[in-house]
């Protein structure tokens, strides 16, 4: 009786796209910017799809104020993005 896993693991290829998407439902985090903070870890955001876009998502899990751009995914701010020129890389001198 062969007791090996009917799943061949070298016929599994890596996901081509890692982060880009999440891997329970495939839906994408979508970067928006904090509008207004609500209280009871909500938030207005500006989807940045023109005039009337605003929604209210939560920002429980994240430290986020007016002006911060947060990815949202499901209604939910699961992070905050840095501005490019204010990323911070370690403590190294020059």
């Amino acid at each position: 009786m062969n007791t090996a896993s009917s799943t061949d693991p070298s016929a599994l290829s890596p996901d081509p796209h890692p982060g880009e998407v999440c891997i329970t439902c495939s839906d994408m985090a979508v970067p928006v910017t904090v509008t207004a903070l609500l209280g009871d870890g909500l938030a207005m955001v500006d989807t940045g799809a023109g005039p009337g876009t605003e929604e209210e998502v939560s920002v429980a899990l994240v430290d986020a104020g007016v002006g911060d751009t947060v990815l949202v995914h499901a209604g939910e701010a699961i992070a905050r993005v840095e501005p490019p020129g204010q990323i911070q890389h370690g403590s190294g001198s020059s």
